[in-house]
C-alpha cells in the first residue's frame, strides 16, 4: 500500500497544492474526479483546504490571492520540495539566480514554507516539515505519482536544482530522458519545452496516478475541463494524458504499466 511513513529526503517532492479563484468548485471537481475528501479550512490559515484519501493528506486547495494589489496569478498546481533548512535553501535559490516570490513563513506548528521561481521562470515551493511531513499517500489512483519540469534549458535547470539537493542525470534504462535524483532515487523528471507543439512557459507539471486514463479524461471534459494532450502510451511508463481543470489549472494523469487502460 503506497502510504508514506518516513520523512521526505531534502530535495524530494513532498506536497502539491492548487490555487484557483473558486476554491469550493475545485474541491467539488477533484472530489468527483479522484475521490478526495476536503472542505474549506479555518480562517487562520486563509481557508486552506487539505484534501485526503483514506484519511491521509494528498493535496491542498486554496483561493487565489493577489500580491500587493496586483493581478492574481493564473490557476495552477505548485510542487513543493522537502527542505531540511528553509532559510539556507532560500539563500541558495537567490544565489543561483532564482527568484523569491513568497519569503519563508511559519505555518502554525505544521512547518515552514516558501515559494520561488527558478532562473527559467518555473514556480516551485519549499517545505520544511515540523508536525506535517507532506503527502501521506502517493502512487495510487488520485494521488501524486510524478513531477515533471518543463523548461527552456535543461542544463541550467540541472545546475539550479542541485542547490536544492537534486542531481540531474539521464534516467536509467530510458535513453533520451533526463531526471532528478535524490540519494540515488529518481524523484522527478525534466523535459525540454522547445519540442512541444503548443507554446508553453517553464513550469512543474503534476502527474496523478489513475486506474484508467481514458475514462478519467472523459470525466474531466464532462465536468467542464479540457484536453491538452490526448492519451498516449509511453514505453516503460504507462498511458498518460495532459488536461486542464474547469478553472484552467494544468495537470497530467498516468496509468502506470500493468494497469494502463
Amino acid at each position: 500500500m503506497p502510504e508514506v511513513t518516513d520523512p521526505y529526503a531534502p530535495g524530494t517532492p513532498c506536497w502539491i497544492d492548487l490555487m484557483v479563484p473558486d476554491q469550493q468548485a475545485a474541491l467539488d471537481f477533484y472530489r468527483d474526479l479522484f475521490g478526495w475528501q476536503g472542505e474549506v479550512g479555518p480562517e487562520e490559515y486563509g481557508g486552506y483546504a487539505v484534501c485526503t484519501q483514506r484519511g491521509r493528506p494528498v493535496a491542498g486547495i486554496m483561493s487565489t490571492a493577489s500580491a500587493d494589489g496586483g493581478p492574481p496569478p493564473p490557476p495552477s498546481w505548485t510542487t513543493y520540495f522537502a527542505s531540511a533548512d528553509i532559510g539556507s535553501t532560500e539563500s541558495r535559490v537567490v544565489d543561483e539566480g532564482g527568484a523569491l516570490l513568497v519569503p519563508p513563513m511559519q505555518v502554525g506548528e505544521l512547518g515552514w514554507m516558501m515559494i520561488g521561481a527558478d532562473p527559467q521562470g518555473a514556480v516551485f515551493g519549499l517545505w520544511q516539515a515540523k508536525d506535517f511531513p507532506g503527502a501521506g499517500i502517493v502512487n495510487e489512483h488520485g494521488a501524486l505519482m510524478w513531477n515533471q519540469l518543463i523548461t527552456s534549458e535543461i542544463r541550467g535547470a540541472g545546475e539550479f536544482y542541485r542547490a536544492l539537493g537534486m542531481e540531474c542525470l539521464p534516467l536509467p534504462g530510458m535513453p533520451g530522458f533526463t531526471g532528478f535524483r535524490v540519494q540515488g532515487q529518481t524523484v522527478a523528471g525534466v523535459q525540454d519545452m522547445h519540442n512541444m507543439k503548443e507554446r508553453v512557459t517553464p513550469h512543474w507539471l503534476v502527474h496523478f496516478a489513475v486506474d484508467d486514463v481514458d475514462s478519467s479524461v472523459d470525466a474531466v471534459v464532462r465536468a467542464g475541463g479540457s484536453l491538452r494532450v490526448p492519451a498516449f502510451d509511453l514505453e516503460k511508463v504507462g498511458r498518460l494524458s495532459v488536461v486542464e481543470d474547469p478553472q484552467g489549472a494544468l495537470f497530467a494523469m498516468i496509468a502506470p504499466i500493468g494497469q494502463a487502460a
